[in-house]
């Protein structure tokens, strides 16, 4: 009788139960605590079509931040690497004699970068000198993971504010363009769409550079000049002192702009100024490239089921059907405009925006923040796990 009533052994648990188990936690975390608790449950496991897990944050003294759990994580990588940026699943490290390069860091893959700051500035050869890179936006054409990459293109700003594009075949550099150049740019973003390179410039300015079959920029020209939309209106105007963010992602076949408004309580030339920036509204826009006219910039008031998730070391857009834990039409922020001597929290100017109601959520649910303990050089970017590990 006792024997009939116990219950089965949890290896026993049928696959497509298990499944259903996994496709329930948004974290990866989660999921490998879920596998490692017998070898059926791993095995079957990895059988099972998981949608991806949600993207950690990384945080200044170089370790993980697991969203929506808030759990802190640590991967082993290079000895004196610091992260820069990143690309999906690949981190950007550099290292203090400027070595950089992309790095899986689950697989170990490396991709040999030229010596970005160098190309930025040569008189950042002269350690004294102040003219230093303050941060890097990297972008490929194709996944870094399914495709070897021939290409890749580095948006560099200094502290001069002096923004430089480096187009490179790694490790070498094929040619590079400075925004002094022109004087009236000043670069923002820059994305790759439907194979072709697309820089955001001032307030709403769209360039397309073309390149040859060196990788030398050929062409470029200005292809949107105003950051007014089809009708010629932006919903929100400065009507006092804030910051304005923008960001160049690719989502569901449209290149789009998101505009991130940021006030603060404190007065613009207080030391602690960027301490009290908070996000009070963002705006989303399509480049119109299709038009046999092209009329700039058209609002949008969907993303079409994707979520994006924007910062100016790295933007990427995901349909949320496909991930776990995602919320379609809606766009994830964290805290990325101090400059790094600042080692701020990534969280305390983030969270989800809603562009179909127009509304704001917490991107972690409480009150979680960043230990001041974590202060470091890290640059806070999206990190893209795999689905398994």
């Amino acid at each position: 009788m006792m024997e009939a009533a116990r219950s089965p052994p949890w290896s026993d648990l049928h696959p497509e139960l298990l499944g259903l188990v996994l496709k329930r936690l948004p974290s990866l975390a989660d999921r490998v605590r879920v596998r490692a608790v017998c070898h059926p449950w791993r095995s079957n496991s990895m059988l099972q079509p998981l949608p991806l897990p949600f993207p950690w944050l990384t945080l200044p003294d170089g370790t993980f931040l697991s969203i929506p759990s808030g759990e802190i994580h640590h991967i082993s990588l290079p000895e004196g690497a610091c992260c820069q940026g990143s690309i999906g699943n690949w981190l950007f490290l550099m290292h203090n004699d400027d070595v950089c390069y992309l790095m899986n860091p689950f697989s170990k893959t490396r991709l040999e970068l030229p010596k970005l700051a160098k190309v930025c500035n040569p008189e950042i050869l002269d350690p004294d000198s102040r003219f230093n890179p303050i941060f890097y936006k990297l972008v490929v054409p194709f996944p870094l993971d399914s495709s070897p990459c021939s290409l890749v293109a580095a948006m560099i700003v200094d502290d001069s504010e002096c923004g430089t594009l480096c187009i490179s075949k790694p490790p070498i550099v094929t040619d590079s363009f400075r925004d002094d150049e022109l004087p009236v740019l000043e670069l923002e973003d820059v994305a790759f769409f439907d194979e072709k390179l697309y820089v955001l410039a001032g307030f709403g300015q769209l360039i397309i550079f073309e390149l040859d079959k060196d990788l030398r920029i050929s062409f470029m020209e200005c292809i949107i000049d105003s950051v007014m939309d089809s009708s010629g209106t932006l919903q929100f105007l400065p009507r006092e002192a804030c910051m304005i963010r923008q960001y160049l992602v690719e989502c569901g076949g449209r290149l789009l702009m998101v505009i991130r408004w940021i006030r603060s309580m404190a007065h613009p030339t207080s030391d602690d100024y960027l301490e009290h920036g908070r996000t009070f509204a963002l705006e989303v826009l399509e480049a119109d490239l299709r038009a046999a006219e092209r009329v700039g910039w058209r609002t949008v008031s969907d993303l079409d089921g994707h979520a994006i998730f924007v910062g100016k070391h790295s933007s990427k857009s995901m349909r949320a059907e496909e991930c776990s834990g995602y919320q379609e039409d809606c766009i994830y922020f964290m805290c990325d405009y101090p400059e790094p001597k600042d080692s701020a929290n990534p969280l305390r100017d983030a969270g989800v925006y809603n562009i179909r109601n127009e509304t704001f959520m917490p991107l972690m649910s409480g009150t979680a923040a960043v230990s001041p303990c974590h202060a470091g050089q890290w640059r806070p970017t999206w990190f893209f796990p795999p689905e398994t590990v």
